[in-house]
């Protein structure tokens, strides 16, 4: 790692993460289709609740928007939370946001 709120590929640093919005879409395995989420679902979607995040459940997994640096800390939250819960695979996909 390179100086505070940079990595060694000189990536954005957190100043530049507050003015970015993402959108997030993680899906939490293994997915049980149809039934009511289990509770490592439960567990990644209250992380996310506690960063302030509003979390929109969809059929095939959850999506968070919001400013960079507290959806990638939420989604670092959110994934511990999922595991310890019994969750044996977190899947995201993030993408900036115009």
């Amino acid at each position: 790692m390179g100086t505070e709120g940079t990595c060694s590929r000189g990536l954005l640093d957190t100043t530049i993460l507050r003015s970015v919005e993402v959108r997030a879409e993680f899906t939490v395995y293994p997915f049980r289709a149809g039934e009511d989420p289990p509770a490592y679902v439960h567990a990644a979607i209250e992380a996310m609740n506690a960063a302030g995040l509003n979390v929109e459940v969809a059929v095939l997994g959850q999506v968070v928007t919001g400013e960079a640096k507290v959806v990638l800390e939420a989604l670092r939250q959110a994934q511990a939370a999922a595991l310890e819960a019994g969750a044996t695979r977190i899947a995201v996909n993030l993408e900036r946001r115009p």
